[in-house]
């Protein structure tokens, strides 16, 4: 029994010191994983752009143990450091790592191409896919192509003053008989119009023809003289020479009409007198109307006289009417911002009359192929014009560009793209805004170079080395700085006095620094005894 016993106890430790041994083994296969994890991770390329802020400053206090600063570049992440902000604070930027003045935090590095939106360069902008979609960013290729510019406007239809004639009386004398009744009755040219009986024409044409009768020598001189008389009182040449011809007193005279057309003025009855160079009736042609259309300012730019204009109404459907711009008039409505311009419309049959609707349609010459993109995509600041470039690996810049004509949602793009390339549609202000807090210096509306203040002083040198100098200084009032020692940032060596050293009595002029030491701008040697 104790035989069996002792071999049933045996054979359990043999069973644990077996599992102890196979245990002992996984674990230490697990823990040399685990081991061999953190330089896999190491390894691994390390994109700063999805670190949150904890991470961040864990960077910070590395670059600080490792003495790193800007423009020095992080083994971590492969990057060169761009700078330093504090994320509650984006607008300030620092060159050393440090602690947040503004907040208990340590600030954030900044890295240059590493998706933080500092991109590759101080000149854009770089958005993760992610961000561009929730952004709603759309963009749209630049393309070669002729704009199709069509000006269109609605105008009135107007009487061609042109064509206006004016019947007036030559001489005083009577109404005897109206050929027309009304306005607007129309007329053919050589229609009759008004009858008029002139008492001081027919006694010249009496006169005229009792000379003609008389016979005798040296009877020239008396017909010229009669002649000349009936050419006084107003007859004209035509009505002259009929009376020549005819060897008979003309008592009624015929006024008849020059063109053919409408009358549109009547100033007269049968039986009223009429005075030399009294208007009768005035004579309206029809061979052609004027259309006076309201043009945008934006696009008067695009016609000139000449340009040929196709007319359409309402009241003549399926009738188009041809004619040219004859003038473009000094005249801005203040209201709707519109120049008028003056066509001359063909009008056959007469069918355009005063005040009707028409429909025109500039016709414009062929033009060269530009560069098009959408409007949409040109962002007019006030003083220029900008489109957001989209690059590659989602990269976007600002882009001043010169445009040309604007129609049917394209604009022509003069100078600053080239075909191929694709600006950004929508969402350019929140990219402009992502730019403004990744500190990019290139955006749609940069802030005007702030002017740095300088300040004087004398003082005397403490220490001095390649790059800073101690300076002991008065009061300066301007800072409100009392009397002190500290450091400043030396200009460099050639703009410097040479063989400085300690105790020397200087003037210096310098600038403050965000996060830096102030740098001076200008020093010199002063004698001894003039620092106060």
């Amino acid at each position: 029994m104790n035989r069996k016993t002792l071999m049933i106890t045996l054979a359990v430790a043999t069973a644990i010191s077996a599992a102890a041994g196979l245990a002992w083994w996984i674990g230490m296969n697990q823990g040399m994983a685990m081991m061999a994890a953190p330089a896999a991770v190491a390894a691994a390329p390390v994109d700063p752009s999805q670190w949150s802020i904890p991470q961040g400053e864990a960077a910070t206090r590395r670059h600080i143990r490792d003495g790193l600063k800007a423009g020095d570049v992080d083994p971590v992440t492969g990057l060169r450091i761009q700078n330093y902000h504090d994320p509650m604070v984006p607008g300030k930027q620092f060159d050393a790592p440090a602690k947040s003045p503004f907040m208990d935090m340590m600030l954030v590095p900044r890295y240059a191409g590493g998706g933080q939106g500092g991109g590759a360069d101080s000149a854009g902008v770089s958005i993760s896919p992610r961000v561009q979609q929730n952004l709603g960013l759309r963009t749209a290729p630049v393309v070669e192509g002729t704009l199709a510019a069509e000006v269109d406007a609605v105008g009135n239809v107007a009487w061609n003053e042109r064509l206006q004639d004016v019947i007036s009386a030559r001489a005083m004398g009577f109404v005897e008989k109206l050929h027309v009744r009304a306005t607007f009755d129309r007329v053919a040219a050589g229609d009759p119009l008004v009858a008029l009986y002139v008492p001081d024409w027919v006694a010249a044409q009496e006169d005229y023809l009792a000379v003609a009768r008389m016979n005798g020598p040296d009877l020239d001189a008396l017909r010229d003289a009669a002649r000349a008389r009936m050419r006084q009182v107003g007859m004209d040449d035509a009505l002259i020479a009929q009376v020549v011809r005819e060897g008979r007193v003309r008592a009624r005279v015929i006024l008849t009409a020059p063109t053919s057309g409408v009358v549109t003025e009547l100033m007269v009855r049968e039986g009223a007198t009429v005075m030399p160079g009294m208007p009768i009736l005035r004579l309206q042609g029809t061979g052609t109307v004027w259309a006076e259309g309201q043009v945008p300012e934006s696009q008067a730019a695009l016609l000139k006289p000449g340009t040929r204009v196709i007319a359409t109404s309402p009241a003549a459907p399926g009738q188009q009417f041809t004619g040219r711009v004859q003038a473009l008039l000094p005249e801005v409505d203040a209201t709707t911002r519109t120049l008028k311009a003056r066509m001359e419309l063909v009008n056959p049959g007469a069918r355009l009359v005063p005040g009707m609707f028409v429909q025109l349609r500039f016709a414009q010459p062929g033009r060269a192929r530009t560069l098009l993109v959408p409007t949409d995509a040109v962002i007019h600041t006030g003083r220029r014009s900008v489109v957001m470039l989209a690059e590659a690996e989602g990269r976007f810049s600002p882009v001043d560009v010169t445009t040309g004509r604007e129609a049917q949602g394209q604009t022509e793009v003069l100078a600053g793209l080239a075909a191929g390339q694709r600006v950004v549609l929508s969402a350019q202000f929140l990219i402009d805004s992502e730019a403004s807090l990744s500190g990019v210096q290139a955006r749609l509306n940069p802030a005007p170079a702030a002017t740095v203040a300088t300040h004087r002083t004398a003082a005397r040198i403490q220490a001095i080395d390649a790059d800073r100098v101690t300076l002991d200084h008065p009061p300066i009032p301007a800072l409100k700085w009392p009397q002190m020692v500290m450091d400043f940032q030396l200009p460099p060596a050639g703009q410097r006095p040479r063989g400085l050293a300690a105790g020397e009595q200087v003037e210096v002029e310098f600038h403050l620094q965000d996060g830096d030491l102030p740098q001076i701008t200008r020093l010199q040697r002063t004698a001894p005894g003039a620092a106060k």
